[in-house]
Protein backbone atom coordinates (compact mmCIF):
# COMPACT_ATOMS: atom_id res chain seq x y z
CA UNK A 1 0.00 0.00 0.00
CA UNK A 2 1.30 3.50 -1.09
CA UNK A 3 2.09 6.35 1.57
CA UNK A 4 -0.61 8.60 0.12
CA UNK A 5 -2.96 5.38 -0.08
CA UNK A 6 -2.07 5.13 3.86
CA UNK A 7 -2.70 8.18 4.55
CA UNK A 8 -6.34 8.34 3.13
CA UNK A 9 -7.42 5.75 4.85
CA UNK A 10 -6.15 7.05 8.09
CA UNK A 11 -8.26 10.19 7.58
CA UNK A 12 -11.06 8.57 6.79
CA UNK A 13 -11.16 6.48 9.71
CA UNK A 14 -10.14 9.17 11.50
CA UNK A 15 -13.04 10.82 10.34
CA UNK A 16 -15.54 8.10 10.96
CA UNK A 17 -14.61 7.64 14.37
CA UNK A 18 -14.77 11.30 14.97
CA UNK A 19 -18.63 11.52 13.60
CA UNK A 20 -19.61 7.72 15.84
CA UNK A 21 -18.33 9.60 18.91
CA UNK A 22 -19.67 12.89 18.55
CA UNK A 23 -23.23 10.89 17.56
CA UNK A 24 -22.93 8.63 20.34
CA UNK A 25 -21.85 11.98 22.52
CA UNK A 26 -25.35 13.95 21.35
CA UNK A 27 -27.18 10.22 22.27
CA UNK A 28 -26.13 9.86 25.35
CA UNK A 29 -27.03 13.54 26.41
CA UNK A 30 -30.24 13.23 24.65
CA UNK A 31 -30.55 10.49 27.52
CA UNK A 32 -29.30 12.17 30.15
CA UNK A 33 -25.99 10.24 30.64
CA UNK A 34 -24.22 14.10 30.51
CA UNK A 35 -20.96 12.62 31.70
CA UNK A 36 -20.57 9.81 29.21
CA UNK A 37 -21.86 12.21 26.48
CA UNK A 38 -19.27 15.02 27.19
CA UNK A 39 -16.87 12.53 27.11
CA UNK A 40 -17.50 11.67 23.83
CA UNK A 41 -18.01 14.13 22.44
CA UNK A 42 -14.63 15.92 23.41
CA UNK A 43 -13.13 12.54 22.50
CA UNK A 44 -15.03 12.87 18.77
CA UNK A 45 -13.68 16.66 18.39
CA UNK A 46 -10.18 15.59 19.48
CA UNK A 47 -10.40 12.69 16.53
CA UNK A 48 -11.52 14.98 14.45
CA UNK A 49 -9.30 17.67 15.33
CA UNK A 50 -6.25 15.02 14.34
CA UNK A 51 -7.92 13.60 11.21
CA UNK A 52 -8.30 17.64 10.21
CA UNK A 53 -4.61 18.14 10.97
CA UNK A 54 -3.61 14.62 8.76
CA UNK A 55 -5.99 16.28 5.48
CA UNK A 56 -3.99 19.34 6.03
CA UNK A 57 -0.49 17.87 6.24
CA UNK A 58 -1.39 15.13 3.32
CA UNK A 59 -2.55 18.09 0.99
CA UNK A 60 1.01 19.83 1.64
CA UNK A 61 3.08 16.43 0.90
CA UNK A 62 1.27 16.24 -2.43
CA UNK A 63 3.09 19.11 -3.62
CA UNK A 64 6.43 16.81 -3.09
CA UNK A 65 7.89 13.99 -5.15
CA UNK A 66 8.82 10.61 -3.57
CA UNK A 67 12.31 9.16 -4.54
CA UNK A 68 14.25 6.46 -3.20
CA UNK A 69 17.52 6.32 -5.67
CA UNK A 70 19.47 8.97 -7.75
CA UNK A 71 16.77 10.00 -10.31
CA UNK A 72 16.43 12.81 -13.11
CA UNK A 73 14.20 15.86 -11.82
CA UNK A 74 14.74 17.93 -14.32
CA UNK A 75 16.83 19.64 -17.28
CA UNK A 76 17.39 23.28 -17.60
CA UNK A 77 18.67 25.50 -20.73
CA UNK A 78 19.72 28.43 -21.80
CA UNK A 79 20.04 31.18 -24.28
CA UNK A 80 21.92 34.32 -23.92
CA UNK A 81 19.87 37.54 -24.25
CA UNK A 82 22.69 40.11 -23.29
CA UNK A 83 25.96 40.93 -20.99
CA UNK A 84 24.91 38.23 -17.79
CA UNK A 85 20.96 37.98 -18.79
CA UNK A 86 19.65 34.52 -20.16
CA UNK A 87 16.43 33.40 -21.27
CA UNK A 88 15.94 30.36 -19.30
CA UNK A 89 13.63 27.13 -19.83
CA UNK A 90 13.61 24.86 -16.87
CA UNK A 91 11.96 21.32 -18.05
CA UNK A 92 10.57 19.41 -14.83
CA UNK A 93 10.82 15.77 -15.06
CA UNK A 94 6.48 15.96 -13.99
CA UNK A 95 5.78 17.45 -17.22
CA UNK A 96 5.45 21.07 -16.42
CA UNK A 97 8.18 23.36 -18.38
CA UNK A 98 8.77 27.15 -16.41
CA UNK A 99 10.03 29.55 -18.43
CA UNK A 100 11.88 32.68 -16.94
CA UNK A 101 14.66 35.26 -17.18
CA UNK A 102 17.72 35.40 -15.14
CA UNK A 103 20.76 37.60 -14.46
CA UNK A 104 24.31 37.01 -13.42
CA UNK A 105 26.93 34.29 -14.01
CA UNK A 106 25.53 31.04 -12.34
CA UNK A 107 22.45 29.42 -12.18
CA UNK A 108 20.76 27.85 -8.36
CA UNK A 109 18.29 25.53 -8.36
CA UNK A 110 16.89 24.84 -4.42
CA UNK A 111 15.00 21.90 -3.46
CA UNK A 112 13.16 21.29 -0.05
CA UNK A 113 13.44 17.43 0.92
CA UNK A 114 11.54 15.26 4.19
CA UNK A 115 13.23 12.19 5.33
CA UNK A 116 11.00 9.60 7.28
CA UNK A 117 12.04 7.26 10.35
CA UNK A 118 10.44 4.56 12.46
CA UNK A 119 6.61 3.57 11.75
CA UNK A 120 6.08 5.84 8.59
CA UNK A 121 9.06 4.22 6.53
CA UNK A 122 7.08 0.21 7.92
CA UNK A 123 4.22 1.29 6.50
CA UNK A 124 5.70 2.68 2.80
CA UNK A 125 6.72 6.45 3.24
CA UNK A 126 9.56 7.21 0.81
CA UNK A 127 11.63 10.38 1.51
CA UNK A 128 10.17 13.19 -0.49
CA UNK A 129 11.48 16.49 -2.30
CA UNK A 130 9.81 18.99 -3.80
CA UNK A 131 11.82 22.14 -6.36
CA UNK A 132 11.84 24.91 -4.58
CA UNK A 133 13.49 27.87 -6.22
CA UNK A 134 15.17 28.43 -9.56
CA UNK A 135 17.62 31.85 -9.04
CA UNK A 136 20.60 33.79 -10.54
CA UNK A 137 23.65 34.56 -8.86
CA UNK A 138 26.78 35.86 -9.30
CA UNK A 139 30.70 34.77 -8.84
CA UNK A 140 32.27 38.19 -7.35
CA UNK A 141 30.82 38.64 -3.82
CA UNK A 142 30.84 42.66 -5.09
CA UNK A 143 28.61 42.09 -7.70
CA UNK A 144 26.12 39.60 -5.64
CA UNK A 145 25.92 43.23 -3.16
CA UNK A 146 25.78 45.24 -5.30
CA UNK A 147 23.16 43.84 -8.43
CA UNK A 148 19.80 43.24 -7.88
CA UNK A 149 19.09 39.54 -7.72
CA UNK A 150 16.72 37.49 -10.04
CA UNK A 151 14.61 34.49 -8.61
CA UNK A 152 11.47 32.29 -9.37
CA UNK A 153 9.33 30.44 -6.83
CA UNK A 154 8.51 26.91 -8.00
CA UNK A 155 6.45 25.69 -5.73
CA UNK A 156 3.61 27.01 -2.93
CA UNK A 157 2.20 25.64 -0.18
CA UNK A 158 -1.17 24.57 0.23
CA UNK A 159 -2.46 22.83 3.37
CA UNK A 160 0.07 22.71 6.87
CA UNK A 161 3.21 23.37 5.66
CA UNK A 162 4.90 19.69 7.60
CA UNK A 163 8.53 21.11 6.26
CA UNK A 164 8.60 24.62 7.97
CA UNK A 165 7.30 22.90 11.07
CA UNK A 166 10.15 19.88 11.33
CA UNK A 167 12.38 22.28 10.14
CA UNK A 168 11.92 24.66 12.77
CA UNK A 169 10.82 22.55 15.58
CA UNK A 170 13.82 19.69 14.70
CA UNK A 171 13.24 16.31 16.92
CA UNK A 172 9.51 17.18 18.19
CA UNK A 173 7.57 15.02 15.45
CA UNK A 174 8.03 11.22 15.83
CA UNK A 175 7.95 10.36 12.42
CA UNK A 176 9.75 12.45 10.81
CA UNK A 177 13.77 11.78 11.27
CA UNK A 178 15.17 14.94 8.55
CA UNK A 179 14.00 18.20 7.06
CA UNK A 180 16.51 20.17 4.97
CA UNK A 181 17.31 22.29 2.23
CA UNK A 182 19.36 21.22 -0.83
CA UNK A 183 20.98 23.02 -3.40
CA UNK A 184 22.90 23.00 -6.61
CA UNK A 185 24.94 25.68 -8.96
CA UNK A 186 26.68 25.92 -12.17
CA UNK A 187 27.61 28.50 -14.86
CA UNK A 188 25.20 29.85 -17.13
CA UNK A 189 26.56 30.18 -20.84
CA UNK A 190 24.69 30.62 -24.43
CA UNK A 191 23.22 27.55 -25.37
CA UNK A 192 24.07 25.52 -22.18
CA UNK A 193 22.32 22.70 -20.91
CA UNK A 194 21.60 20.61 -17.99
CA UNK A 195 20.50 17.79 -16.39
CA UNK A 196 19.77 17.64 -12.48
CA UNK A 197 18.99 14.75 -10.68
CA UNK A 198 18.13 14.46 -6.97
CA UNK A 199 20.44 12.10 -4.95
CA UNK A 200 20.07 10.76 -1.59
CA UNK A 201 22.54 13.35 -0.79
CA UNK A 202 20.50 16.07 -2.44
CA UNK A 203 20.27 17.70 -5.78
CA UNK A 204 23.65 16.82 -8.49
CA UNK A 205 23.57 18.72 -11.62
CA UNK A 206 25.54 17.53 -14.79
CA UNK A 207 26.68 19.30 -18.30
CA UNK A 208 24.09 17.83 -21.25
CA UNK A 209 25.73 19.13 -24.25
CA UNK A 210 29.04 20.81 -25.45
CA UNK A 211 28.30 24.66 -24.61
CA UNK A 212 27.51 23.11 -20.84
CA UNK A 213 30.42 21.30 -20.86
CA UNK A 214 32.69 24.20 -21.63
CA UNK A 215 31.43 26.46 -19.32
CA UNK A 216 31.94 24.55 -16.35
CA UNK A 217 35.44 23.70 -17.75
CA UNK A 218 36.00 27.51 -18.11
CA UNK A 219 34.01 28.42 -14.54
CA UNK A 220 36.33 30.23 -12.26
Amino acid sequence: MSAALWLDVGVALGALLALTLLLNGVRHVRRRHRMRGTIHGLTGLLVGCIAAIALLVGINLLTYARFTAEQPVATISFHQLGPRRYDVTLDRHDGDIVHTTLTGDEWELDARIIKWKGFATVVGFKPLYRLQRLSGRYTRIGDELSRPPTAIALANDPGLNLWEIAHRESGWLPLVDAAYGTATYLPMSNDATYRVSMSVTGLVARPANAAAKKAVENWE
